[in-house]
Parts: C-alpha cells; structure tokens; sequence
C-alpha cells in the first residue's frame, strides 16, 4: 500500500486514540477507518436504491403533493367542525 499523508489535526486524533488504547495500532486505525467508510457507503447505496424504488412506485401508482395532503386535511378539518357543531 502507498504511504499516506494525514493533515496535522488528523495525525493528533489518530496519535491520541492510539495513545489512549482505542486501538493497537496505525494500521488497526486506518482498517477501521476504511471499513467504516466502506459500511457508509453501502448504506448510501441502499438509500440511494430506496429512493430510486419510491420514485419508480410514485410514478407507477402517482403520488401527492404537500399542498394537495394539507387542502386534504384543512377540507376534513373543517367537515368535522361543521358536524360538531
């Protein structure tokens, strides 16, 4: 693997997280880094493919707008008044 250059503030938090035993080494470090990274990503991929599949569904079934939910729920608002009333 090629060497790695760390900005200065992030050479400190690695020293200090490897001063304090959080972890054993640079290299226990940096996998845990990568492979945080690596689960981030996978879970951007699986948001990114959920909204991909709800627009798919709006598209096939349509779907609603805010303004149309709120005219919806301000005509019911009032109907129920009217009943009570």
């Amino acid at each position: 693997m090629d060497t790695i250059t760390l900005p200065p503030e992030l050479v400190r938090f690695a020293e200090e997280a490897i001063a304090t035993g959080r972890y054993r080494d640079m290299d226990e470090l940096v996998r845990t880094g990568v492979n945080l990274l690596r689960r981030l990503e996978e879970e951007r991929r699986g948001f990114v493919a959920s909204l991909q599949a709800a627009e798919a569904e709006a598209d096939r079934v349509g779907c609603v707008s805010l303004e149309q939910v709120d005219a919806g729920m301000r005509k019911a608002i009032r109907a129920a008044v009217k009943q009570s009333v």
